[in-house]
């Protein structure tokens, strides 16, 4: 069994994993730079180690300096949270090297899955649906054949990318040189790669995921849906499960679609595939071989704790549960605060006069966030979680009303009016949105 697991990462999630370790019973072990000496994870964890200064890739991407930093405290296993080393296949295979565990999936599956072309191969080798797109990577010299043989508009992406960076569409043949020139230079610049494929660019889909997980031995779980439509510039804002656009049958046949697929992958952990979905379709995007930000909303319909399932998994204890021990209640809302203008978007660091989260039946608050904590301007912006449980979807939008009006963040600018804006807007309360609607609606209500 693990008895010591170092936590690879910062903010809200590190604070969330070690909450769990603590229910189990395990100890703990934070990193941090020196930026974050004063992070609430720091505080509550059984130790801390400094591993570097600010800079990411001088601390919490700093392999060398968190394995040390496990040598030191005698940890045995590292859970690394989301962003980051989290799908980093190297730093799975060097901690299995120094007989670490890796809190996660193989380093094999986080390669497969990393690369958006092997992906979507494998998924369809795995009986999973998939967009119409190119076969394998798109140059400049063979764009335009692939392009008129998926049909305009296309989308060109990264084959390592992610968060919207190397993404662009073409939606004529006069667009496509500019877009597959300017998305090579995004993934190269934000990637080291320039490779990019293209697919069939779909006008008004909806962003469905769904939350697997697996033993390693051939055992897979899917545990329903979530709804990541509302975004900007291709970052989930808020997320819903179930999804206001499925019912009960799409959900479990598109959720048995993909847990028999981890079975057959023999998947270890937690993951989501990612759909787009449009006119009763889904088409597979990528899959994520870590934990989500936005995992709280499952755990709220589903009552399974998800790192509690990683950490059992990686122990060796196999699942917790079956397929048939699920049981879906209700409905959950999640809005990621952000310490950003909510007009403009722009980064809002600094110190935290006055913070007072909300209470009450069906409310939960994931955030490392204090009053007198001062956002450091070196990391994501995201500060915290608001997670809303109600029985049905209407009592849930009218909790989460109730809690905005109680939430106070002071000394700092956030995204909370934006969803104070988006909870009484009329196409949020009918379910009714896609993937553009967020955009859309802010260029309207900033003109």
């Amino acid at each position: 069994m693990i008895s010591k697991i170092l936590i690879a990462n910062r903010g809200e999630i590190a604070l969330r994993v070690l909450r769990a370790c603590k229910e189990l019973g395990i100890a703990t072990v934070a990193v941090h730079s020196t930026a974050d000496s004063d992070a609430m994870h720091v505080r509550l964890a059984d130790e801390s180690v400094c591993i570097g200064p600010p800079p990411s890739r001088d601390s919490y991407l700093n392999i060398h300096q968190i394995v040390a930093a496990c040598e030191i405290t005698g940890a045995d296993a590292v859970h690394p949270g989301y962003g980051f080393l989290s799908e980093n296949a190297k730093f799975a295979e060097i901690l299995d090297a120094h007989d670490i565990t890796f809190i996660g999936p193989t380093a094999e599956h986080i390669r497969i899955m990393g690369d958006k072309i092997t992906a979507k191969k494998t998924a369809q080798e795995l009986g999973i649906p998939v967009v119409p797109g190119s076969d394998g990577e798109v140059k400049p010299e063979n764009a335009l054949e692939a392009a008129r043989k998926i049909g305009f508009p296309v989308l060109i992406k990264a084959t390592a990318g992610g968060g919207g960076r190397g993404m662009k569409v073409a939606k004529t043949e006069a667009d496509l040189d500019e877009a597959v020139s300017t998305a090579r230079s995004e993934a190269l610049a934000a990637f080291g790669n320039d490779a990019v494929y293209m697919e069939k660019y779909l006008g008004k889909p909806r962003h469905i995921e769904i939350q697997i997980v697996g033993d390693g031995e051939g055992n897979a779980i899917h545990l329903g849906e979530r709804d990541c439509s509302l975004q900007r510039r291709h970052q989930k804002v808020w997320e819903e499960a179930n999804s206001p656009a499925l019912n009960v049958e799409q959900r479990m046949k598109i959720g048995q679609v993909c847990a028999d697929a981890m079975k057959k992958l023999k998947y270890r952990g937690a993951g989501t595939i990612e759909f787009l979905y449009e006119n009763g379709e889904f088409y597979f995007i990528e899959m994520n071989t870590r934990l989500q930000v936005e995992h709280p909303i499952t755990e709220a319909i589903t009552g399974i704790d998800l790192v509690h399932e990683q950490i059992r998994v990686a122990s060796g204890g196999g699942l917790s549960v079956k397929q048939e021990d699920i049981v879906f209640s209700g409905h959950a809302i999640e809005c990621r605060i952000n310490a950003e203008d909510p007009r403009t978007f722009v980064p809002s660091p600094g110190t935290i006069t006055h913070f007072h989260a909300p209470g009450g039946l069906g409310v939960r608050v994931d955030s490392g966030a204090y009053q007198g904590y001062r956002i450091p301007p070196y990391y994501d912006s995201l500060i915290g979680k608001l997670i809303v449980h109600g029985r049905t979807r209407v009592e849930c939008m009218m909790r989460l009303r109730r809690v905005l009006d109680e939430f106070v963040i002071d000394g700092i600018k956030t995204t909370l009016p934006l969803f104070q804006d988006l909870i009484n807007n009329q196409d949020i309360a009918n379910g009714e949105y896609d993937i553009h609607w967020l955009e859309h609606h802010l260029a309207t209500t900033s003109e």
